[in-house]
């Protein structure tokens, strides 16, 4: 029987475990269980399940304001994100493992912006299908 070898995490991996472990502790982010969930084809982080932190490429990907975004990219500190279709995203960026001591600003900037834009009733509200209504009862 052949013994199945698993993959080691790069250096990247490990430290995106270790800041969504650390972002985790905030009241804001979605429990773990919730909030490392797909998006973009990545676990991630969710405030309110909306998704603004994931793991992709050895880069760290960041749901950041456009403006900010540009400036990151323009000071080569990080690049648009492009998640494969050709399009590059306005509000997310890349950051690269060479500006591994970025990470952790970034994230929390990341965070700061994800639970500003969340609504309280975001945070509460279950997606459910309406019923149909029901015909009065005949007596």
């Amino acid at each position: 029987m052949a013994v199945k070898r698993t993959r080691e995490p790069d250096e990247s991996e490990l430290a995106f475990a270790k800041l969504a472990e650390t972002l985790s502790k905030d009241p804001r982010v979605d429990p773990p269980e919730m909030a490392r969930s797909k998006g973009f084809g990545s676990k991630g982080l969710k405030v309110a399940r909306k998704l603004f932190a994931f793991h992709s490429k050895g880069r760290l990907v960041l749901k950041l304001p456009s403006a900010r975004v540009e400036a990151l990219a323009s000071s080569a500190a990080g690049q648009r994100f492009d998640p494969g279709h050709g399009r590059v995203m306005k509000e997310w960026v890349a950051i690269d493992l060479g500006s591994k001591p970025l990470w952790p600003r970034l994230a929390r900037e990341a965070l700061e912006f994800a639970a500003g834009n969340a609504t309280p009733e975001a945070t509460r509200r279950r997606r459910t299908t309406k019923r149909p209504k029901r015909a009065p009862r005949r007596r």
